[in-house]
């Protein structure tokens, strides 16, 4: 049966990946990235599939554009993905890229762009007979990583596992699964060309993952291939 995804950050990586996997898959996607009109590849997927793939405009720390996306929407949302993210500096204590307004665009993003997402789609996953809300998270946010650096990015991350764990309690009554997934090291921007995974291999797994979320595994922290991660 067809479901409704609601994917941010569509555009490019692994974004644009799991938006093709789940219209190859049948399924309807309301692709929201900030510019439209720079996302040839989104557009493409529109032309191939119609009415099937919705592309909104919104960057995701701006609540009030999230609302209108949602307040459009007249049947249900199945599954939201809240995949929009951004690197801060990679660099140490020392690193100067860490400025006031770096880290703050990195934590909005991050951690405050899936609390936004997930509370503008909550009327139309209320009319999902399995509502999920995946959030993409990483494994660098853990507490259990070894790794340096990235400060901010790894704040963010940790930020948005503990958001997705609260958001799980809350929404637990409403019988709304809530999990966060750490993609893998994938071959984006962001991961850098040496990484393990394609996009397309990330995202056919995360898919996989999302179709399988069920409140069983609701406040969950899950790898890419099924396995769970410590928080």
């Amino acid at each position: 049966m067809a479901d409704t995804y609601l994917i941010t950050g569509a555009n490019r990586g692994i974004g644009l990946e799991m938006t093709r996997n789940a219209l190859a898959k049948g399924h309807r996607v309301i692709a929201v990235c900030r510019n439209p009109a720079a996302a040839a590849d989104l557009a493409a997927l529109q032309a191939a599939h119609g009415a099937s793939c919705h592309i909104a405009q919104a960057d995701v720390c701006d609540a009030a554009a999230l609302d209108a996306i949602a307040n459009a929407v007249d049947g249900a949302i199945d599954v939201v993905i809240c995949n929009a993210g951004a690197m801060s500096a990679r660099g140490g204590v020392a690193d100067t890229g860490n400025t006031a307004e770096a880290v703050g665009s990195v934590l909005m993003t991050n951690m405050v762009g899936p609390f936004f997402t997930a509370r503008a789609f909550l009327t139309p996953l209320s009319r999902s007979s399995q509502p999920r809300i995946a959030i993409i998270s990483s494994y660098m946010g853990s507490q259990q990583h070894t790794g340096s650096g990235a400060y901010f990015y790894r704040a963010s991350k940790a930020g948005a596992n503990n958001l997705m764990v609260t958001l799980a309690n809350e929404l637990r009554a409403q019988g709304v699964a809530v999990a966060a997934y750490h993609p893998g090291w994938v071959q984006t921007d962001m991961g850098g060309a040496s990484a393990d995974l394609t996009p397309q291999e990330s995202a056919t797994a995360l898919l996989a993952r999302f179709e399988a979320l069920d409140m069983a595994h609701t406040g969950c922290f899950i790898n890419y291939d099924g396995t769970p991660l410590p928080l």
